[in-house]
């Protein structure tokens, strides 16, 4: 019988499933988090299609269904760099594994903080320091009444690395934006291709990401300096405008991800690489705030720094404890995604 147990939480409503890997004494050879990242996507593997491995089969048990399900998304905790950071995480989807997760650094400083793991005060805020795949994070923990009340999480410099890249989908000619802001991420309009972000357009919109992210897949803008890891489309972001807020701009967005994910947050991560599109476009200056819905809603507000750096403020709640286990007679053994 094996057995694993997690912490959930939801960011904005996109699910994070936390695996502490030293209480499960899950071992992931590596110096650092990029190098344990490449040993549980394994030799010959990709970020969306990693080779199997004992760490891997826990991502498959986590994601698939019973245990799982499609939208499902996670992170392993492992040992930090160095001492400047509290820990690191491996952030894991249904595909296999990515190089950045807002959403998933918001949920782990609340769960840091609601564990006791970083020591936190009953009112005001503290940085938990993370480090992820594409570099050195950080979560500000705000709380009161001795509660959280949200997180701002501080990416790594976000960089545009084209405009307007002619992409023909079935729905027509997009032009699309390319940024960087710890994973790839590829903007365009929704009215571009005759759609809106609402619920009901979601299978046009899954299309239409899945297409865009293919036909980028050798697009030289979507190369990363520092190697193959952080190179390639991670997730496609169909916006749509909504009427400014007295303090910025207000958009909606679908994030498309991976093999075809959604996003149920406004997503952290593609987030701060539409903050960088929108500062170089001269809509977002200093002092002002970008509102960034999801499509079911939720919100993230988004700030632009000095030199690139981006903040994403949102909320993350706990949804639940649990201990999954995978009983040798189990004929759907790790399980199966629909």
């Amino acid at each position: 019988m094996i057995t694993v147990r997690t912490v959930d939480y939801h960011t904005a409503g996109e699910p994070f499933r936390i695996v502490d890997c030293g209480a499960e004494d899950l071992a992931v050879p590596g110096d650092t988090v990029a190098e344990r990242c490449a040993t549980a996507i394994g030799p010959g593997g990709s970020g969306t299609a990693p080779r199997r491995g004992a760490l891997d089969d826990v991502r498959r048990l986590l994601v698939q269904e019973p245990r799982g399900h499609a939208g499902m998304y996670g992170g392993f905790v492992v040992p930090a760099d160095d001492d400047g950071a509290h820990f690191g995480v491996l952030f894991w989807h249904k595909d296999g594994y990515s190089t950045a997760c807002g959403h998933g650094t918001i949920a782990l400083g609340a769960w840091a903080v609601d564990t006791g793991r970083v020591a936190a005060p009953d009112h005001g805020d503290v940085q938990v320091r993370i480090d992820v795949p594409s570099g050195r994070v950080t979560a500000t923990v705000h709380r009161e009444g001795g509660r959280t009340t949200g997180v701002t999480f501080r990416n790594v410099p976000a960089r545009v690395g084209a405009r307007k890249v002619p992409v023909a989908t079935t729905l027509g000619l997009a032009e699309v934006d390319i940024a960087h802001a710890g994973a790839c991420y590829a903007s365009v309009r929704a009215r571009d291709l005759g759609l809106d972000v609402s619920r009901a357009s979601l299978p046009a919109l899954v299309r239409a990401g899945r297409e865009i992210r293919a036909a980028l897949a050798t697009h030289p803008a979507t190369w990363h300096p520092d190697g193959p890891l952080l190179s390639g489309v991670y997730g496609v972001i169909l916006h749509e405008e909504l009427p400014d807020t007295p303090v910025g701009p207000h958009q909606r967005n679908v994030t498309v991800f991976a093999d075809g994910q959604v996003d149920r947050s406004p997503c952290g991560s593609g987030t701060s690489t539409r903050l960088a599109l929108l500062a170089e476009d001269g809509r977002l200056g200093p002092g002002e705030d970008l509102l960034n819905e999801s499509v079911t809603g939720t919100v993230f507000t988004g700030r632009m720094l000095d030199g690139g750096v981006t903040e994403v403020t949102g909320a993350a709640c706990r949804t639940g404890e649990h201990a999954f286990v995978l009983d040798p007679h189990d004929a759907l053994g790790s399980g199966f995604s629909l």
